[in-house]
């Protein structure tokens, strides 16, 4: 049975060609959607997400980490006054003008933390190191927006808010959704850049004290610190998200485009499978006029659409794999996690399986008689 399926796929190359290009094109269309929105949703977070923080105190209404409203950093002090803290810092998060060394202006958000504690800060630091963000009027940049921002070495000095900034340290990797990059300094220095007066800050970054109930500390702060809001970091990533995602409907776009991905592939595999079959019903024909049962018959066509599943899904990896890779350097992030690689193989094979119904019901109401006919 295997080798009847696999000889009908290549009795005709061309056709076969044509099927696995539909294929491909299938689940390309669906990688790049999918791996876009992926891409999406983490840039909008990852600075929450790799702040090393429990628990995030905010203003009250606070819809996501980019628009912060300032409030009084006694609320810092109410917060350390919790047995179950162990750290919590002041943070930063302010869009600001950045100017560079050309007299060219760009948009950047200064993120302000405590250097020391670490806590916020930048990951996947290349060159520098966060001891030198103690000094004043330095920032620590990814290398991904050196040309963005007018910058090709260390040490080269710009202006935030017409303040100096010495660039001392590059990162990889950190991308920003609202393609205003971030500039990483110590919260002393992002107070000069931002204006904020010295007794305010945007954030408090908790971390609890080891084996302390997260959960439990939450909901103290939340009853002992008046007019702020306290998110878990989970809580506040996914806020943050889904701001972006489908408040400002950047995200919902996004999201049709993968829905139309996963229609248009299906559309396309269903036709090219079932131009496949038909390509063959004389030879189903002759099976059925030989005694063979349906169930034989659905087990051919089944195997033929295994078959252009994986190598269809295995010529798509082959595609998307360089495209994602080159992504790291494009100004749109695909991501491509190995769980999603696995549903777009589970889906390849449910497109085909699923588009070769069709076929199924077509061949197996042949009348064995047409063999015999002209």
């Amino acid at each position: 049975m295997a080798s009847l399926a696999l000889r009908n796929l290549l009795h005709d190359k061309v056709r076969l060609a044509v099927t696995l290009v539909g294929i491909v094109f299938a689940l390309v269309l669906i990688v790049v959607q999918l791996g876009l929105f992926l891409g999406f949703t983490t840039v909008t977070s990852a600075v929450i997400d790799h702040s090393g923080a429990d628990l995030w105190v905010t203003a009250v209404g606070m819809q996501n980490l980019d628009v912060g409203v300032p409030f009084h950093e006694r609320k810092l002090y109410q917060v350390r006054a919790d047995s179950a803290v162990a750290r919590s810092e002041k943070y930063i998060v302010q869009f600001a003008t950045w100017k560079r060394p050309d007299g060219l202006q760009e948009s950047v958000e200064v993120v302000g933390f405590e250097p020391r504690d670490g806590m916020g800060g930048p990951w996947n630091l290349i060159e520098g190191d966060l001891a030198v963000l103690l000094e004043p009027d330095t920032v620590i940049i990814d290398e991904f927006y050196k040309s963005k921002l007018g910058v090709r070495a260390l040490g080269e000095v710009v202006e935030i808010n017409g303040r100096r900034a010495r660039v001392a340290g590059f990162t990889r990797g950190i991308r920003s959704f609202t393609t205003s990059p971030h500039a990483f300094t110590s919260f002393k220095n992002a107070l000069t850049y931002t204006g904020l007066a010295e007794d305010q800050t945007v954030f408090v970054l908790v971390k609890a004290a080891p084996g302390a109930d997260v959960v439990a500390l939450q909901q103290r702060l939340r009853d002992s610190v008046a007019d702020v809001d306290v998110f878990t970091t989970a809580e506040f990533s996914k806020k943050t998200q889904d701001y972006w995602l489908y408040t400002t409907g950047a995200g919902v776009t996004v999201l049709i485009a993968a829905a139309m991905g996963l229609i248009v592939g299906l559309v396309v595999v269903a036709q090219t499978i079932y131009a496949t079959t038909m390509d063959h019903i004389r030879e189903f024909g002759t099976l059925k006029a030989m005694g063979a049962s349906n169930g034989y018959i659905y087990r051919v066509i089944l195997e033929q659409a295994g078959i252009s599943a994986v190598l269809g899904y295995l010529m798509a990896m082959a595609i998307s794999i360089p495209v994602v890779r080159a992504s790291q350097n494009g100004s749109a992030l695909i991501l491509l996690p190995p769980e999603l690689a696995a549903s777009i193989f589970v889906l390849a094979v449910v497109m085909c399986t699923t588009a070769s119904v069709v076929s199924i019901r077509k061949v197996t109401s042949i009348d064995p008689a047409m063999v015999f006919k002209g």
